[in-house]
């Protein structure tokens, strides 16, 4: 499974190095930017999982950055973590205003931030959790990419892998390709929507040989629903 992908923005470089090393060692891809302008063209090229925004940057605040961010219709559901050095009720309450969905107050240790980054990925992105899953007996783990079926190994490629995991952790809603591409593809990606066919065809055949194949349904006109209520 692909890591998610955080963008950090912050004007002091030795914090900005700190963020991306501690980031960095616990496996997150991470992209850095060192004012508004900069992450704008960061977020063009690649929109990120989550963003780490300070509240004091040149130019343009943190904190109408992050208005600017949730008015859009492409970044509005991206996860913001503000950081910042103020500690006052006011200065919290006027960051939450503006759409931010969490708060770290500086200095900030790098144990407390990563418990941080990883909650809010887990409230919006459950696909990013390291968590194994486990249905009827499918079990997938994130950590080693692996899937055990009644405790035999599953052949399954990366991109079958991601699937299969945003399947499992999304049981009985019929998702459409369009929506099955921006979930496990990314927004930035783009690719035809057969292309999810595809995938879908290659899951079920890595799954039949153990009977599971028939959890991933096809809805005919909508999409795809996985349901293990056979």
């Amino acid at each position: 499974m692909a890591a998610a992908r955080i963008l950090v923005v912050e004007d002091e470089e030795p914090v900005r190095e700190m963020v991306r090393f501690t980031l960095c060692v616990d496996g997150f891809n991470v992209d850095e930017a060192a004012d508004v302008n900069e992450a704008e063209q960061k977020i063009s090229r690649e929109h990120p999982n989550l963003i780490l925004l300070d509240c004091m940057l040149p130019g343009v605040s943190g904190i109408s950055f992050a208005r600017n961010l949730r008015r859009r219709v492409d970044t509005k559901e991206i996860p913001i973590i503000m950081l910042t050095a103020r500690v006052e009720e006011e200065d919290k309450l006027l960051a939450f205003e503006s759409g931010v969905d969490d708060y770290v107050t500086k200095p900030f240790s790098p144990r407390e931030l990563l418990a941080r980054v990883k909650a809010n990925l887990r409230r919006t992105s459950p696909h990013y959790s390291d968590d194994p899953v486990e249905v009827e007996g499918l079990v997938l783990d994130p950590t080693s990419h692996r899937v055990l079926a009644q405790g035999k190994n599953v052949d399954i490629g990366p991109t079958e892998f991601r699937l299969l995991h945003f399947f499992a952790t999304h049981q009985e809603r019929v998702y459409s390709r369009a929506q099955l591409l921006d979930n496990v593809w990314g927004l930035s990606v783009y690719v035809e929507e057969r292309t999810v066919d595809v995938h879908i065809r290659r899951l079920r055949q890595a799954l039949a040989p153990f009977e599971y194949d028939g959890f991933i349904q096809t809805i005919w006109g909508s999409g795809y629903r996985f349901s293990p209520r056979l």
